[in-house]
């Protein structure tokens, strides 16, 4: 037979790809030798929201190389194929798909006509994810193709696999292990999509904000003698106030506000160190009081050295919170829009404030339940919530004012002309304090929006209780660190690591085998 004068990939590599399947060279155990060792790897399996990259063709041939290798050494040898539901990204995919098609949302069409969108989506994306593989050459066990929501309730003809039944199981052995709890706790929430979602799918991103300061009036009109000192002792300023000064990035998440918190050793702030302060904003007759407490978490250094805590929607505040026990008031609705649920403001400051008091107990869901947005807030976007706070604290004169040209303004200060260039002395002129910073802001890596730290009732493993093996592993040496200096780092993430939230507030995906009880606390369980 005759050589073509060139080679045509495109029509040699299909016809001895087939080849190859048809004699099951690539089927787990293919040319293995009687009693060999076995070598397998698992996939790491692509989403289904599109066709592969780069980066799959990179790592993918490195697994190739691994799985021929052994293969070819007679050794027991399984590559093992599959593609990843990818509930978030598949989701969105599938929603911006139904958008530019002009077809109904998510929302109008429902959820049995959106999941039979999805599943026509992954039929067609995963066909070409699995196309790919093969014209790169991938020897993968195409017999055991996996898919990780195959088996589920909804799923069509050809999605008959275990996935679904196997996770189920496993969900249900780990709780009955007491691995998995469900608990509020502060999460990352994407307000675009409405879920929960993990570190791993936020961008922290460095972009120009500001840090307002504003005063927090003492309660009864108390006043002290605020002092500032350099290092060596000596006073450069002094001062009586009837207030406390903090500084924030977020004016809008003031209205849930549970406490002022200052470090221990700031003596500035020794002497109101367990009175009370009034959150600077809402109707003035209902304004609410809130102790201001110790804590180590305050840099002195930083802003004013003292914070607000806002347990619901910061983490270090979260953690504050928890250690002061106190009242953690959620703000915000799943879009990130001030809440406009619940009884009237006034109703609920009252209730706040005995808490605050101490003449009223308070537990998690009591919180939860309570809308401490005033009524003028409420159904506001919370950037534009943001707006309306500033410009209502600023019109009350409690926004803490410095000279226009002070440099902590940014651009927004303004030069002084000198008399020489026609211009009179400025020091006179005031302007509230709005410094100019560079923040860390944290975003969705899929919908690009700002998350909301967000106290939710999810559902968590308790990572702490199954890490000891991993880090056993690395102690002993059955598992070595390269380079050596990274084992700091990987000790430091495991012995400090967080519970992991596994739960999604999603169509597509897995739902989590739970029922609430007639009391709608306890839970009822299946792993059929």
């Amino acid at each position: 037979m005759a050589l073509d004068k060139t080679f045509d990939a495109r029509t040699a590599e299909p016809r001895l790809y087939a080849n190859w399947e048809e004699a099951g060279a690539f089927r787990a155990g293919a040319n293995a030798r009687s009693g060999a060792e076995t070598f397998s790897i698992m996939i790491p399996p692509p989403n289904v929201t599109g066709v592969l990259h780069m980066g799959h063709a990179f790592n993918n041939t490195l697994q190739d190389i691994l799985t021929r290798w052994h293969r070819m050494q007679g050794h027991d040898t399984l590559w093992q194929p599959g593609q990843d539901h990818a509930g978030i990204a598949t989701q969105m995919v599938v929603e911006r798909k139904l958008a530019e098609d002009q077809q109904p949302s998510r929302r109008e069409m429902g959820r049995e006509a959106f999941l039979k969108k999805v599943w026509e989506w992954k039929k067609q994306s995963g066909g070409t994810i699995i196309e790919q593989l093969k014209r790169l050459g991938a020897s993968c066990d195409w017999e055991r193709n996996a898919f990780t929501m195959s088996g589920a309730p909804n799923a069509p003809e050809g999605e008959e696999g275990n996935f679904h039944d196997a996770v189920i199981k496993v969900f249900v052995d780990m709780y009955n292990k007491g691995l998995i709890y469900r608990g509020k706790r502060l999460v990352n929430w994407d307000p675009h999509f409405e879920t929960a979602i993990s570190d791993l799918e936020v961008e922290n991103i460095e972009v120009d904000g500001h840090m307002w300061h504003f005063k927090y009036p003492l309660a009864g009109g108390a006043t002290y003698t605020y002092v500032e000192k350099d290092e060596e002792g000596k006073t450069l300023f002094e001062e009586e106030r009837d207030y406390i000064s903090i500084a924030t990035t977020r004016p809008e998440t003031m209205l849930g506000d549970g406490a002022v918190a200052v470090h221990p050793s700031d003596a500035r702030y020794a002497p109101i160190i367990g009175k009370l302060c009034e959150i600077p904003v809402g109707p003035k007759q209902h304004r609410r009081l809130i102790p201001i407490i110790t804590d180590d978490y305050p840099d002195p250094d930083f802003g004013s050295g003292a914070v607000k805590i806002t347990g619901a929607h910061d983490f270090n505040d979260y953690e504050v919170a928890k250690r002061g026990n106190i009242p953690m008031y959620n703000l915000m609705d799943t879009k990130g829009a001030m809440r406009a649920d619940g009884r009237p403001y006034a109703e609920e400051a009252a209730i706040a404030q005995r808490i605050a008091n101490g003449e009223e107990d308070f537990d998690e869901a009591k919180v939860a339940a309570m809308n401490l947005v005033p009524d003028a807030y409420r159904g506001m976007d919370r950037f534009e919530a943001r707006k309306a706070v500033v410009a209502d604290i600023t019109a009350e004169g409690l926004a803490v004012m410095t000279q226009a040209h002070d440099p902590r303004l940014g651009k927004a200060a303004v030069k002084p002309l000198a008399p020489e260039e026609g211009g009179e002395e400025r020091s006179h002129e005031l302007v509230p304090l709005v410094e100019a910073k560079k923040i860390m802001q944290p975003f969705g890596d899929r919908s690009k929006v700002v998350i909301e730290p967000m106290l939710t009732d999810q559902w968590f493993v308790d990572t702490a209780k199954i890490v000891g093996p991993a880090i056993d592993a690395v102690r002993n040496g059955d598992t070595k660190i390269l380079p050596e200096q990274d084992r700091k780092v990987y000790f430091h993430w495991l012995e400090n690591i967080e519970p992991w939230c596994i739960s999604r507030q999603l169509w597509w995906g897995h739902q989590i085998p739970v029922w609430l009880g007639p009391n709608k606390s306890s839970f009822d369980f299946s792993d059929k």
